[in-house]
């Protein structure tokens, strides 16, 4: 039964750190984990303590990377192995608590924008690309000169994006590259500074352009790497893609291409059944999944506004990972919503195993908020940041008194008529729902204890008054296995 609702417990201990046969050879330490590179950012800043995150995939070379790195620089490097929440985001609360004075992240990122301001430099990989392959893979699916597309890659293949588009300029003139959205130094100018940021990815886009008009072609993926992280970013630039523009992937190391566009459409279609969900729910309950992850307070105060104004009770839960047993403890919750990054709230959503639908705080708005989705913009969103003020995406709530809150609205998944909300206004805190009592009582009514009062079991009740008195009785002596009025079995 253990094995239902997670993995056995036997299997944490038997994991082994780093997978046996894939380490990399010595020679190759320099190269895959650009340690001069590195090198040059420990020295620079003076660091004494440094911190070294890596994936579990990436684990088997942590010591040696470390060793070397320590030889060179005469640094203490730390090595965070056991994030948080994910390895995609940068564990600043495990560097600051070693006392750290820099981190290196290596592996894929979500690069989103961390909450500490401590030095971070990230070591992406450099996974071979088949340039001329990808190049022809490229002309063949784009056989309009004239049509506008943006290269996109995986973390570890944006190294070739530029070489790759030295072979296209030639023949295509309105090429778009994208480069990983690396952190800037505080106080160093920016070397692009018209750049369009989204997806984890700079956009420089030419005056008077949007990304909206630009179809994409993919570098990555495919079956060359066992990292979710890798699939997780395809879905996450296909989610938040405009729809009806061309996405295709091609394998950096065959050439070989796929059409996105019907997973792109699935992808659109779960998020329109999770937003009915959000709309027919009437507890909510809020996961904390990052610490990390700049302006995570921020959004959780957005989050509890947008479900109060909406007339549903939210709770906040701060459980570490989830996992389908963790969230089973919670049955009353309708949805739950994981505050994380754009990569860890996708991922559970493609786990499964949940006795309730998991959702990002970008399907809650659009559930919560009636003024959404924004004219002129795609409300295919996918970090939660976007939701905020600041963001051109940002959408307030409408006053109370807007007729927004009154247009009538049926459920798609049962068919009833969903009520307006009881209070409109979030900002009124006296407002509540009473629930009679029999004795003619009024007492404020929770979700949670009408949940309660709707199962058939509700637990052991006293019973005062109602249980006949009567007298002890001596019970039975000894074990289990052998009472003493038993006697002999054999």
């Amino acid at each position: 039964m253990e094995s239902t609702f997670s993995s056995p417990a036997e299997a944490a201990l038997q994991r082994e750190a780093g997978v046996p046969g894939q380490f990399t050879p010595s020679e190759d330490l320099d190269r895959v984990y650009e340690l001069e590179r590195v090198t040059k950012f420990v020295c620079d800043l003076g660091c004494q303590r440094v911190a070294l995150q890596f994936p579990d995939q990436l684990l088997g070379d942590a010591e040696a990377v470390a060793a070397r790195l320590e030889e060179v620089t005469g640094s203490k490097m730390f090595i965070l192995g056991d994030t948080a929440y994910g390895s995609c985001c940068v564990d600043v609360l495990g560097a600051e608590q070693a006392g750290a004075q820099a981190l290196v992240h290596f592996g894929p990122a979500c690069l989103s924008p961390p909450a500490s301001q401590l030095p971070i430099t990230f070591v992406l990989g450099q996974r071979p690309v088949a340039l001329e392959l990808c190049a022809k893979a490229f002309e063949a699916q784009n056989p309009d000169p004239t049509a506008p597309v943006v290269l996109l890659s995986e973390p570890a293949c944006s190294h070739a994006l530029e070489p790759l588009a030295a072979l296209l300029r030639s023949k295509y003139k309105d090429l778009l590259i994208s480069s990983p959205a690396l952190p800037v130094p505080a106080g160093s100018p920016s070397s692009q500074p018209e750049s369009l940021e989204r997806f984890g990815r700079r956009f420089p886009l030419n005056p008077g352009r949007r990304l909206e008009e630009y179809g994409a072609f993919y570098v990555g993926a495919f079956q060359a790497s066992s990292d979710p992280n890798l699939d997780l970013d395809l879905s996450r630039l296909l989610l938040g893609w405009t729809p009806g523009r061309p996405f295709f992937s091609c394998c950096p190391d065959t050439g070989e291409t796929q059409d996105q566009g019907a997973k792109a459409e699935r992808l659109r279609a779960r998020r329109l059944y999770l937003i009915e969900r959000a709309r027919d729910a009437r507890v909510v309950g809020l996961l904390a999944g990052t610490l990390g992850v700049a302006r995570h307070i921020d959004a959780l105060a957005h989050l509890r506004k947008l479900t109060d104004a909406a007339g549903k009770r939210s709770y906040v839960l701060a459980l570490g990972k989830p996992t389908p047993a963790k969230l089973a403890n919670f049955p009353e919750m309708d949805v739950f919503v994981l505050l994380a990054c754009p990569l860890g709230a996708l991922a559970l959503q493609q786990s499964g195993g949940f006795f309730q639908p998991v959702l990002t705080p970008c399907e809650l708005e659009a559930a919560c908020n009636p003024a959404w989705p924004p004219p002129g913009l795609a409300p295919h969103l996918t970090h939660y940041a976007e939701l905020l003020p600041g963001s051109p995406f940002h959408v307030p709530l409408p006053p109370p008194e807007s007729d927004l809150w009154d247009i009538p609205d049926v459920s798609l998944i049962s068919g009833e008529l969903r009520p307006p909300p009881p209070c409109k206004s979030s900002e009124d805190t006296r407002c509540s729902a009473l629930t009679p009592r029999p004795p003619l009582e009024l007492a404020e009514s929770s979700p949670a204890a009408s949940f309660l009062s709707s199962r058939s079991w509700q637990g052991l009740e006293p019973r005062l008054g109602q249980t006949p008195v009567k007298e002890a009785v001596r019970g039975r002596r000894g074990v289990a296995i052998a009472y003493e009025d038993e006697g002999s079995t054999l």
